[in-house]
């Protein structure tokens, strides 16, 4: 979203949902508004996705939304067993996650907590069925739109998109609008095995990446041209000279990167005159299964852990840069390798995350840096 059109933006509700055609407003931000987060449950419904493909019935309860969506690709032939379980596997985990991450619900509180992050604008957390304060300047609508689930032969490409619609409450335009996608690939067993942990992983990380994703692209990112990359510490020493693939012996090592901002950015005068005083960095670091050490506002372009990692492991880190100018907050983008390009693929590769092979690591993270930590310690 541009500038300017982020800066008009002082009031912000956000609704899980998809934008309605009308919107009843009434309320204020000087008091409070039922709705506030334990609200929002009254606007929550079930929904099913009920489908039949290659004469085999499919039925998704999946709490929070209700779209079309279907098993694509055959399910007769060499795999056809293969295949059946691994659409029983995952109608059951679908089903019966007592906290299924997938939600519109879920998702919009992800985005709220984002956005209550950005400097100079106030949020609110509202059901759809919650009026709104009349001095609101908009309402972002947050949604899981798609999952897709593409067979072929013995493996299954997962798909999940959420969209953001910002409507002016003023004149009740929609002034923005985005879509994120997150997809993974792996083999049908892989897929339920381990009683389906690895679905449950991609699960965990599609709504850790939408809503980040959905929050950066709306209030937070500038994507100013540059050059992130990680460096060698006294620490951490680069493997086969592969400046993504480092080890360390210690478990609370210094992690390093250098940043180059490159110029030519259309964002204004404040970006040509950015200096290093200027800048902080957000680190992150994640194993297999999910984040594991987080740091803000660090001044320095290297940091030395606070806690220690485990020996034996094989984690991946990234960091961003803000740039703080003014009293306002600029995020940048997540240091990430250069990722493979897929000429086939259907998705957008500017708003999506295209995962590999989900055994090897999550998509997300798949292009971080890689530190792995030796077996014993210094």
């Amino acid at each position: 979203m541009s500038e300017s059109l982020r800066s008009s933006i002082k009031k912000v509700v956000v609704v899980p949902g998809l934008s309605p055609a009308n919107n009843q407003v009434s309320g204020s931000y000087e008091q409070d508004t039922p709705g506030l987060i334990g609200g929002m449950d009254s606007g929550s419904r079930i929904g099913t996705i009920s489908k039949e493909v290659g004469g085999a019935p499919i039925n998704f309860p999946i709490p929070g939304m209700a779209l079309p969506g279907a098993i694509f690709g055959g399910i007769t032939g060499k795999y056809k067993r293969e295949v059946q379980e691994f659409r029983d596997a995952l109608t059951e985990v679908l089903a019966n996650a007592a906290n299924q991450p997938l939600t519109n619900e879920n998702l919009a509180l992800d985005v709220f907590w984002g956005i209550r992050k950005v400097p100079n604008l106030d949020s609110k957390l509202f059901a759809p069925t919650t009026p709104i304060p009349p001095d609101t300047d908009a309402i972002l609508y947050v949604s899981i739109n798609t999952v897709r689930i593409d067979v072929q032969e013995n493996e299954a490409i997962l798909t999940i998109s959420a969209g953001a619609t910002l409507n002016r409450v003023s004149d009740g335009m929609d002034i923005y609008k985005t879509v994120i996608h997150y997809q993974e690939t792996d083999t049908l067993s892989n897929w339920t095995s381990n009683e389906n942990a690895l679905f449950r992983d991609y699960a965990n990380f599609a709504r850790h990446y939408l809503g980040r994703e959905l929050t950066d692209d709306v209030f937070a990112r500038v994507s100013l041209n540059h050059k992130l990359t990680p460096e060698e510490t006294k620490t951490v020493e680069r493997i086969k000279k592969n400046e993504w693939q480092g080890r360390t012996k210690s478990l609370s090592p210094t992690l390093a990167w250098n940043l180059e901002l490159l110029g030519g950015d259309p964002y204004g005068s404040w970006a040509d005159t950015i200096n290093a005083s200027d800048i902080y960095y957000d680190v992150e670091i994640y194993n297999a299964h999910e984040l594991v050490y987080a740091e803000e506002r660090i001044q320095e372009s290297s940091h030395t852990l606070v806690v220690e990692l485990e020996a034996c492991q094989t984690y991946r880190w990234t960091v961003r840069p803000t740039y703080h100018i003014g009293g306002e907050i600029k995020t940048g983008e997540w240091m990430r390798a250069d990722p493979v390009a897929d000429a086939e693929t259907e998705i957008e590769v500017l708003k999506a995350i295209i995962g590999r092979n989900a055994t090897e690591a999550p998509a997300y993270i798949q292009d971080f840096a890689m530190l792995e930590v030796k077996c014993g310690r210094r």
